[in-house]
Protein backbone atom coordinates (compact mmCIF):
# COMPACT_ATOMS: atom_id res chain seq x y z
CA UNK A 1 0.00 0.00 0.00
CA UNK A 2 1.47 3.42 -0.95
CA UNK A 3 2.27 5.85 1.90
CA UNK A 4 -0.50 8.24 2.93
CA UNK A 5 -0.28 11.92 3.82
CA UNK A 6 -1.26 12.55 7.44
CA UNK A 7 -3.29 15.76 7.82
CA UNK A 8 -1.84 16.51 11.26
CA UNK A 9 1.67 16.30 9.84
CA UNK A 10 0.66 18.57 6.98
CA UNK A 11 -0.76 21.18 9.35
CA UNK A 12 2.48 21.29 11.30
CA UNK A 13 4.44 21.50 8.04
CA UNK A 14 2.32 24.44 6.83
CA UNK A 15 2.71 26.27 10.14
CA UNK A 16 6.51 25.91 10.04
CA UNK A 17 6.58 27.14 6.44
CA UNK A 18 4.49 30.18 7.36
CA UNK A 19 6.34 31.16 10.54
CA UNK A 20 9.84 30.13 9.43
CA UNK A 21 10.79 28.59 12.79
CA UNK A 22 10.21 25.22 14.41
CA UNK A 23 9.88 26.73 17.88
CA UNK A 24 7.34 29.36 16.77
CA UNK A 25 5.27 26.68 15.06
CA UNK A 26 5.44 24.50 18.16
CA UNK A 27 4.17 27.35 20.34
CA UNK A 28 1.35 28.15 17.93
CA UNK A 29 0.27 24.48 17.78
CA UNK A 30 0.74 23.85 21.52
CA UNK A 31 3.34 21.15 20.88
CA UNK A 32 6.94 20.71 21.95
CA UNK A 33 9.74 21.52 19.46
CA UNK A 34 10.83 17.87 19.71
CA UNK A 35 7.37 16.70 18.70
CA UNK A 36 7.37 19.10 15.72
CA UNK A 37 10.80 17.78 14.63
CA UNK A 38 9.53 14.20 14.77
CA UNK A 39 6.49 15.15 12.69
CA UNK A 40 8.72 16.72 10.04
CA UNK A 41 10.89 13.60 9.94
CA UNK A 42 7.81 11.43 9.44
CA UNK A 43 6.52 13.68 6.67
CA UNK A 44 9.95 13.73 4.98
CA UNK A 45 9.93 9.93 5.02
CA UNK A 46 6.61 9.93 3.17
CA UNK A 47 7.63 12.72 0.78
CA UNK A 48 10.94 11.08 -0.01
CA UNK A 49 13.34 13.88 0.83
CA UNK A 50 14.17 16.93 2.92
CA UNK A 51 11.45 19.56 3.18
CA UNK A 52 13.43 22.30 4.97
CA UNK A 53 16.93 23.69 4.91
CA UNK A 54 17.84 24.60 8.49
CA UNK A 55 20.23 27.16 9.97
CA UNK A 56 20.56 28.78 13.38
CA UNK A 57 17.99 31.48 12.69
CA UNK A 58 15.24 30.11 10.46
CA UNK A 59 14.15 27.34 8.13
CA UNK A 60 13.64 27.63 4.38
CA UNK A 61 11.63 25.33 2.15
CA UNK A 62 13.57 23.07 -0.20
CA UNK A 63 12.27 22.66 -3.78
CA UNK A 64 10.50 19.49 -2.60
CA UNK A 65 9.02 21.42 0.33
CA UNK A 66 7.80 24.16 -1.99
CA UNK A 67 6.03 21.60 -4.18
CA UNK A 68 4.44 19.92 -1.17
CA UNK A 69 3.25 23.28 0.22
CA UNK A 70 1.72 24.32 -3.10
CA UNK A 71 0.12 20.94 -3.63
CA UNK A 72 -1.50 20.57 -0.21
CA UNK A 73 -2.77 24.07 0.58
CA UNK A 74 -6.08 23.52 -1.21
CA UNK A 75 -6.27 19.98 0.18
CA UNK A 76 -6.41 21.29 3.74
CA UNK A 77 -8.93 23.98 2.82
CA UNK A 78 -11.25 21.48 1.15
CA UNK A 79 -10.94 19.06 4.06
CA UNK A 80 -11.80 21.70 6.65
CA UNK A 81 -14.73 23.02 4.62
CA UNK A 82 -16.10 19.51 4.08
CA UNK A 83 -15.83 18.64 7.78
CA UNK A 84 -17.66 21.81 8.74
CA UNK A 85 -20.46 20.94 6.31
CA UNK A 86 -20.70 17.33 7.45
CA UNK A 87 -20.61 18.05 11.15
CA UNK A 88 -22.49 21.35 10.89
CA UNK A 89 -19.80 22.85 13.09
CA UNK A 90 -17.52 25.81 12.80
CA UNK A 91 -17.96 29.48 13.62
CA UNK A 92 -21.35 31.10 13.28
CA UNK A 93 -22.90 34.48 13.91
CA UNK A 94 -22.61 38.09 12.80
CA UNK A 95 -19.21 39.80 12.74
CA UNK A 96 -18.80 43.54 12.11
CA UNK A 97 -15.39 44.07 10.49
CA UNK A 98 -13.74 47.43 9.83
CA UNK A 99 -11.11 47.86 7.10
CA UNK A 100 -9.16 50.97 6.01
CA UNK A 101 -10.26 52.22 2.61
CA UNK A 102 -6.83 51.70 1.01
CA UNK A 103 -6.87 47.96 1.86
CA UNK A 104 -10.56 47.28 1.23
CA UNK A 105 -9.94 46.00 -2.30
CA UNK A 106 -7.38 43.45 -1.12
CA UNK A 107 -9.54 42.24 1.78
CA UNK A 108 -12.71 42.00 -0.33
CA UNK A 109 -10.99 40.31 -3.26
CA UNK A 110 -8.52 37.99 -1.54
CA UNK A 111 -9.71 37.35 2.02
CA UNK A 112 -13.49 37.61 2.30
CA UNK A 113 -14.09 34.81 -0.26
CA UNK A 114 -11.95 32.49 1.89
CA UNK A 115 -14.02 33.31 4.97
CA UNK A 116 -17.37 32.98 3.17
CA UNK A 117 -16.43 29.64 1.59
CA UNK A 118 -14.98 28.16 4.77
CA UNK A 119 -17.64 29.33 7.25
CA UNK A 120 -20.99 29.83 5.52
CA UNK A 121 -22.76 30.37 8.85
CA UNK A 122 -20.72 33.50 9.57
CA UNK A 123 -22.54 36.68 8.55
CA UNK A 124 -20.05 39.43 7.73
CA UNK A 125 -20.78 43.13 7.82
CA UNK A 126 -17.82 45.13 6.47
CA UNK A 127 -17.27 48.85 6.92
CA UNK A 128 -14.48 50.97 5.44
CA UNK A 129 -13.09 54.14 7.01
CA UNK A 130 -9.82 55.69 8.14
CA UNK A 131 -7.83 53.82 10.79
CA UNK A 132 -8.56 56.42 13.47
CA UNK A 133 -12.31 56.19 12.87
CA UNK A 134 -12.20 52.39 12.92
CA UNK A 135 -10.23 52.39 16.18
CA UNK A 136 -12.81 54.67 17.80
CA UNK A 137 -15.72 52.55 16.57
CA UNK A 138 -14.04 49.39 17.81
CA UNK A 139 -13.48 50.86 21.27
CA UNK A 140 -17.10 52.01 21.39
CA UNK A 141 -18.25 48.46 20.63
CA UNK A 142 -19.63 49.31 17.20
CA UNK A 143 -17.20 46.92 15.50
CA UNK A 144 -16.23 43.40 16.55
CA UNK A 145 -12.93 43.60 14.66
CA UNK A 146 -10.90 46.27 12.89
CA UNK A 147 -7.84 46.20 10.68
CA UNK A 148 -5.92 49.41 11.33
CA UNK A 149 -2.57 50.99 10.47
CA UNK A 150 -0.56 52.88 13.09
CA UNK A 151 3.05 53.99 13.72
CA UNK A 152 5.27 51.15 14.89
CA UNK A 153 6.55 51.17 18.45
CA UNK A 154 3.46 52.71 20.03
CA UNK A 155 0.46 50.81 21.33
CA UNK A 156 0.82 47.07 21.68
CA UNK A 157 -2.77 45.87 21.59
CA UNK A 158 -3.96 43.97 18.56
CA UNK A 159 -2.65 41.10 16.46
CA UNK A 160 0.29 42.04 14.25
CA UNK A 161 -0.28 41.54 10.53
CA UNK A 162 2.54 43.23 8.61
CA UNK A 163 4.95 46.19 8.69
CA UNK A 164 5.22 48.89 6.04
CA UNK A 165 7.42 51.90 5.37
CA UNK A 166 5.35 54.50 3.45
CA UNK A 167 7.06 56.54 0.73
CA UNK A 168 6.60 59.98 -0.82
CA UNK A 169 5.27 59.81 -4.39
CA UNK A 170 4.58 62.23 -7.22
CA UNK A 171 4.16 62.11 -10.97
CA UNK A 172 7.60 62.07 -12.66
CA UNK A 173 7.39 65.66 -13.94
CA UNK A 174 6.53 67.01 -10.50
CA UNK A 175 9.13 64.82 -8.80
CA UNK A 176 11.89 66.27 -10.99
CA UNK A 177 11.04 69.90 -10.19
CA UNK A 178 9.51 70.23 -6.74
CA UNK A 179 8.17 73.74 -6.05
CA UNK A 180 9.14 75.65 -2.93
CA UNK A 181 5.59 75.27 -1.61
CA UNK A 182 4.68 71.60 -1.97
CA UNK A 183 1.13 70.78 -3.17
CA UNK A 184 -0.23 67.89 -1.11
CA UNK A 185 -2.96 65.31 -1.54
CA UNK A 186 -3.91 64.51 2.04
CA UNK A 187 -5.53 61.37 3.37
CA UNK A 188 -8.50 61.48 5.74
CA UNK A 189 -8.07 63.39 8.99
CA UNK A 190 -8.00 60.14 10.99
CA UNK A 191 -5.45 58.41 8.75
CA UNK A 192 -1.99 58.06 10.36
CA UNK A 193 -0.26 58.83 7.05
CA UNK A 194 -1.76 62.33 7.04
CA UNK A 195 -0.23 63.12 10.44
CA UNK A 196 3.07 61.47 9.49
CA UNK A 197 3.55 63.46 6.28
CA UNK A 198 2.65 66.81 7.84
CA UNK A 199 4.89 66.22 10.87
CA UNK A 200 7.79 65.19 8.61
CA UNK A 201 7.49 68.32 6.45
CA UNK A 202 7.05 70.65 9.42
CA UNK A 203 10.07 69.18 11.22
CA UNK A 204 12.16 69.64 8.08
CA UNK A 205 11.02 73.24 7.63
CA UNK A 206 9.34 72.59 4.27
CA UNK A 207 6.41 74.73 3.16
CA UNK A 208 3.25 73.07 1.87
CA UNK A 209 -0.34 73.70 0.84
CA UNK A 210 -3.33 71.39 0.60
CA UNK A 211 -4.55 70.73 -2.92
CA UNK A 212 -6.76 67.77 -2.03
CA UNK A 213 -8.05 66.32 1.24
CA UNK A 214 -10.06 63.15 0.82
CA UNK A 215 -11.06 60.01 2.75
CA UNK A 216 -10.74 58.09 -0.52
CA UNK A 217 -7.36 56.43 -1.16
CA UNK A 218 -8.31 56.21 -4.82
CA UNK A 219 -8.86 59.96 -5.05
CA UNK A 220 -5.50 60.67 -3.40
CA UNK A 221 -3.68 58.31 -5.76
CA UNK A 222 -5.45 59.72 -8.83
CA UNK A 223 -4.44 63.23 -7.80
CA UNK A 224 -0.82 62.11 -7.56
CA UNK A 225 -0.89 60.29 -10.90
CA UNK A 226 -2.36 63.39 -12.57
CA UNK A 227 0.71 65.38 -11.51
CA UNK A 228 -1.26 67.72 -9.28
CA UNK A 229 0.19 66.89 -5.87
CA UNK A 230 2.48 64.76 -3.73
CA UNK A 231 1.36 62.26 -1.13
CA UNK A 232 2.48 59.29 0.93
CA UNK A 233 1.48 55.71 0.08
CA UNK A 234 2.63 52.20 0.89
CA UNK A 235 5.50 51.16 -1.36
CA UNK A 236 3.35 48.33 -2.70
CA UNK A 237 0.79 50.87 -3.98
CA UNK A 238 3.27 52.82 -6.13
CA UNK A 239 1.96 52.67 -9.72
CA UNK A 240 3.81 53.12 -13.03
CA UNK A 241 2.44 56.67 -13.16
CA UNK A 242 4.12 57.53 -9.85
CA UNK A 243 7.73 58.12 -8.88
CA UNK A 244 9.17 57.74 -5.38
CA UNK A 245 10.56 61.07 -4.15
CA UNK A 246 13.72 60.39 -2.16
CA UNK A 247 14.55 64.02 -1.38
CA UNK A 248 11.71 64.58 1.09
CA UNK A 249 12.01 63.67 4.79
CA UNK A 250 11.40 59.93 5.33
CA UNK A 251 8.25 58.56 6.91
CA UNK A 252 8.65 56.13 9.81
CA UNK A 253 7.70 52.49 9.85
CA UNK A 254 4.02 51.71 10.35
CA UNK A 255 2.30 48.42 11.06
CA UNK A 256 -1.04 46.87 10.24
CA UNK A 257 -2.75 45.09 13.12
CA UNK A 258 -6.17 43.60 13.69
CA UNK A 259 -8.08 44.61 16.81
CA UNK A 260 -10.56 42.04 18.04
CA UNK A 261 -12.70 41.71 21.12
CA UNK A 262 -11.57 38.84 23.32
CA UNK A 263 -12.56 35.38 22.15
CA UNK A 264 -11.75 31.78 22.92
CA UNK A 265 -10.14 31.27 19.50
CA UNK A 266 -12.94 28.99 18.25
CA UNK A 267 -15.65 31.54 17.55
CA UNK A 268 -16.18 33.61 14.44
CA UNK A 269 -14.03 36.52 15.58
CA UNK A 270 -11.08 34.28 16.41
CA UNK A 271 -11.44 32.34 13.17
CA UNK A 272 -11.54 35.47 11.02
CA UNK A 273 -8.53 36.87 12.87
CA UNK A 274 -6.56 33.75 11.95
CA UNK A 275 -7.49 34.09 8.27
CA UNK A 276 -6.49 37.76 8.26
CA UNK A 277 -3.14 36.90 9.86
CA UNK A 278 -2.53 34.26 7.21
CA UNK A 279 -3.61 36.14 4.08
CA UNK A 280 -3.24 39.89 4.70
CA UNK A 281 -0.48 41.41 2.54
CA UNK A 282 0.66 44.87 1.50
Amino acid sequence: MPPMLDLDLLRSFHMIARLGRFRAAAERLNKSPAAISVQVQRLEAVAGGRLFERDNRAVVLTPLGQRLLAGTTELLRVHDRLMDEIQDTGPAGKVRLGVPDEYAGHVIRDILPVIVARWPRVVLEVETAASGVLTDQFRRGRLDMAVIVRPAGGEHDGRYLVATTPVWVAAPALAKALPDILPLALHAADCPYRDAMLEALTSAGRSWRVLLASPSAGAVETCVEAGLALSVVDRSRVTPAMQIVETLPPIGVHQAVVLAHSSDGDDAVGAIGSVLAQHFRL
